[in-house]
């Protein structure tokens, strides 16, 4: 009796397919790798969802699909050059808020700064973009406090406060910089900002 062979080829994992909604790793990497190139060859003037399609390969629907602006992918391409967060754990809750204020500036200086400020100047108009960065920042600022969380558990601030709101102001602070472009801050001017808000918070300041 003949027998037909039935068995189908692997597929080859390497063809970028959309998949709807869900994003398609491959796929994902690829925008995001030709995202970074064009803003690296172009800057911000040359960045553009049309030529993230072709550098890509990409449709701009799959896109548009998985960021509904501009300003969504540069801030998930904002996310990818920052790396993930460490926040710095010393012992010491003045410590660790200068060395994440520091962290932040310094990563702003070398040309992260340009990106952010470009999705932050897209927010005003652009209401995708809003609700994008948003979201972003209520979760940056929930996770950066843990720094003060541990302070609380450490007994170094009072317990009766919510860090995230907390770490609202220091960010509020950074942004400032940034959007006037005053990024070049001393370390005495860090110390400075921290002083002040950690004797306000002192577990001896009730």
């Amino acid at each position: 009796m003949r027998t037909t062979d039935v068995t189908k080829a692997p597929m080859d994992i390497t063809k970028r397919t959309s998949i709807g909604a869900q994003r398609n790793p491959a796929s994902e990497t690829a925008i995001l790798d030709a995202a970074e190139e064009i803003l690296r060859e172009s800057g911000l003037g040359g960045f553009s969802i049309e030529a993230v399609a072709r550098r890509a390969k990409a449709g701009k629907p799959t896109i548009y699909r998985w960021w509904p602006s501009k300003a969504a992918l540069l801030l998930d391409v904002y996310h990818r050059q920052k790396g993930e967060t460490f926040y710095a754990d010393t012992g010491d809750t003045r410590k660790d808020l200068v060395a994440f204020l520091e962290a932040l500036l310094g990563f702003w200086r070398n040309n992260g700064g340009e990106i952010f400020r470009s999705i932050i100047a897209a927010a005003q108009s652009d209401p995708d973009a809003l609700i994008a960065l948003r979201d972003y920042a209520v979760t940056r600022c929930r996770s950066s406090g843990v720094i003060l969380a541990r302070g609380q558990a450490r007994g170094e601030v009072r317990d009766d406060f919510d860090p995230e709101p907390v770490m609202e102001l220091l960010s509020g602070f950074c942004w400032n910089r940034l959007l006037t472009g005053r990024l070049e801050v001393s370390p005495g001017e860090i110390e400075t900002i921290v002083d002040a808000l950690i004797t306000g918070l002192s577990s001896t300041s009730r």
